[in-house]
């Protein structure tokens, strides 16, 4: 509702589902086949410009006739004043961050860090019954099919010593397509309370994928999803390997559907 008002002047959810459902109508979409398609029939034409297009652009590095609707789906239309990003009833993150959640779960575990699991597949696996590998899973296979497409991110940071609140949030997005990164965090607001000197920021530069950089994000058109079909194929024929995460699904996870499937999976592998 504060974004309706701020574009329309619109006070009540009525007003703006009013204003949303004109705009619907007049674009005359019925049968979503693209994510351009998708976004104007949720909400509109002046949504659809000021907030969806630019920032796709940016993000996926692809126009936004050119992406499935699937993407645009995730994100929910909401006609109330609260401005939290998800309806999850209960939000936030691990006491002390994930580094923390996660040193406590595998305390007491053997970890090997620095290595590469692929370099030296023979040995790593043959000491279990199952591997869990969360790479991607293409890269596992030699790309022998052909390399599946992923958006990597640029992270810029700086330490701003005499500021105390650069931007009075921990994520603030830029949807416009001129400014040239995504998003900027702010570190110091994911934990409310906590007094510092200066602050930290980082500034997201959504950049498209080679070899050479980090896979991020999994690009879900209809192209990759078949090409990735076929890599499941493969990946079932290996009964001791679990393929699993953003990289081995080739699937967008958000933290609590990651969560969510790995529980899922230790019920399964574990379940007496």
């Amino acid at each position: 509702m504060f974004t309706f008002n701020k574009i329309w002047h619109v006070n009540t959810p009525e007003e703006a589902m009013k204003k949303i459902n004109e705009q619907i109508k007049s674009s005359g979409i019925t049968d979503p086949h693209n994510l351009e398609e998708q976004a104007l029939s949720l909400v509109g034409y002046d949504i659809y410009e000021r907030l969806i297009k630019g920032y796709t652009r940016k993000q996926w590095g692809r126009s936004c006739n050119e992406l499935p609707a699937s993407i645009i789906k995730r994100l929910p239309v909401r006609f109330t004043y609260d401005n939290n990003y998800y309806n999850a009833r209960f939000q936030g993150i691990p006491v002390n961050g994930y580094t923390d959640m996660i040193n406590n779960m595998l305390d007491g575990v053997e970890i090997e860090l620095g290595c590469d699991f692929l370099n030296r597949r023979g040995e790593f696996e043959n000491i279990a019954e199952k591997i869990i590998y969360t790479g991607a899973i293409d890269e596992y296979f030699d790309f022998r099919l052909g390399a599946l497409e992923y958006r990597t991110v640029k992270f810029e940071n700086e330490f701003l010593q005499d500021v105390n609140n650069f931007q009075g949030c921990a994520q603030l997005n830029y949807t416009d397509e001129k400014t040239p990164y995504t998003r900027i965090i702010e570190h110091k607001h994911f934990y409310p309370g906590i007094e510092t000197s200066g602050t930290v920021i980082s500034r997201e530069y959504s950049q498209e994928w080679n070899k050479n950089s980090e896979p991020y994000y999994p690009v879900n058109d209809e192209k990759n999803n078949e090409l990735y079909k076929k890599y499941k194929q493969l990946a079932d024929s290996k009964t001791n390997i679990i393929f699993g995460g953003r990289l081995g699904e080739y699937k967008y996870y958000d933290m609590d559907q990651t969560v969510l499937s790995a529980l899922n999976l230790s019920d399964k592998l574990f379940k007496c």
